[in-house]
């Protein structure tokens, strides 16, 4: 095994681990906002639970009030890099 396929299934296994505890933490968060209780004190942390407002821009009904124009000057164009993780199936298991 190469250096780099050692890289490609250590980032897959990695990936793999946080998307699990992700999933654990999303259910925690869950039980927590479903207690009504806004600070739970354990032995090593306290969670607090806070609500706060949030404003966000309706891009799609702002597009019905503005040109095209005035669309393409707030818009900001950035270059995203994306890692896509698939199965090799090459790979001959015993």
């Amino acid at each position: 095994m190469t250096n780099l396929s050692a890289l490609a299934d250590r980032y897959a296994l990695i990936k793999s681990e946080i998307e699990a505890l992700t999933k654990e933490l999303e259910k925690a968060r869950a039980e927590i906002k479903a207690t009504g209780v806004e600070r739970l004190v354990g032995e090593r942390a306290i969670v607090e639970v806070a609500l706060s407002e949030r404003s966000t821009l309706d891009t799609k009904a702002a597009k019905e009030f503005l040109t095209a124009d005035q669309i393409a000057s707030c818009t900001k164009v950035t270059l995203v890099e994306t890692l896509r993780i698939k199965p090799n199936l090459t790979v001959v298991s015993v």
